[in-house]
């Protein structure tokens, strides 16, 4: 065979293995639960800054703790749960106050449970203003069902409105209404040495009424993220969350002003076992 048949030769298999390569890779495994070969701790860490309409910091709020799953009977704990604050733009540099109410927090990731806490009875052990805390559940609950469970209404690079209308009663806090919440599999990457897919989610424009501890809330949400997932396993290897809140806020015997929130969220595996 001459070089010249042989190089070409050569390319086209190369063309053809790299496009069976590329088929395969741009779809994503059906019909698999997640496989949790154990308990897996998550470190979910949470920045509030509030600001006035013309981004002047005012308040500074951080909420760390850490998440364990793929406890027996499909148990879920909470620990070291910690919440540091400052007034003004000064960077938080203190470890926080400890939660002690919900350290060692349990329950169990059965179907429907997402649902279960929003009754009242589930944050029974919980103080009525403890807000960010039960965010913590409610949020981790969100990036598991957005990353774990929707694989097979995906496809590459297709926006797929995963909830549509949706009123969400928080006992004791308030009501917050989801116009739209969509999901893009924008492709594939690695995480923790794993291969992961990368899975944006985004909903704008939901409005958000909230009255707890003497202190009312009327106003917008804009949430958006990203979530790695593994492809073998289904489990969180790492996602983001970045929140935009606008609206009036009445403190008890204070005249109405206008705020905005922001968070910023990291949730990631501090533990592989």
């Amino acid at each position: 065979m001459r070089m010249r048949d042989l190089t070409a030769t050569v390319t086209g298999l190369v063309w053809l293995f790299s496009g069976t390569l590329t088929a395969q890779s741009w779809t994503l495994p059906q019909g698999k639960a997640v496989k949790d070969a154990g308990p897996r701790t998550y470190r979910f860490i949470v920045d509030h800054t509030v600001t006035d309409t013309t981004g002047r910091i005012v308040q500074r709020q951080r909420v760390s703790a850490d998440y364990t799953r793929g406890l027996p009977d499909h148990g879920a704990v909470w620990k070291n749960i910690a919440v540091a604050e400052s007034n003004g733009p000064a960077e938080l540099t203190a470890a926080g106050q400890k939660r002690e109410f919900m350290e060692g927090f349990r329950y169990r990731l059965t179907p429907g449970w997402l649902g279960e806490s929003m009754k009242p009875e589930f944050f029974k052990s919980f103080p009525a203003t403890a807000v960010v805390e039960r965010n913590l559940i409610w949020d981790t609950g969100m990036l598991e069902m957005f990353g774990e469970e929707q694989f097979e209404h995906l496809r590459l690079n297709e926006p797929y409105r995963v909830l549509s209308s949706q009123d969400v009663h928080m006992p004791g806090i308030g009501t917050f209404h989801n116009r739209e919440v969509w999901l893009t599999w924008l492709g594939r990457s690695r995480r923790n040495g794993v291969d992961c897919a990368v899975i944006e989610y985004r909903a704008f424009f939901n409005p958000l009424e909230i009255a707890n501890g003497g202190m009312t809330l009327k106003g917008r949400s804009h949430y958006w993220g990203e979530i790695w997932v593994s492809l073998s396993t289904k489990q969180l290897e790492y996602a983001t969350l970045r929140e935009d809140v606008l609206g009036e806020m009445t403190l008890t015997g204070q005249a109405p002003r206008v705020i905005s929130v922001f968070r910023n969220a990291v949730f990631e595996p501090v533990v592989r076992q």
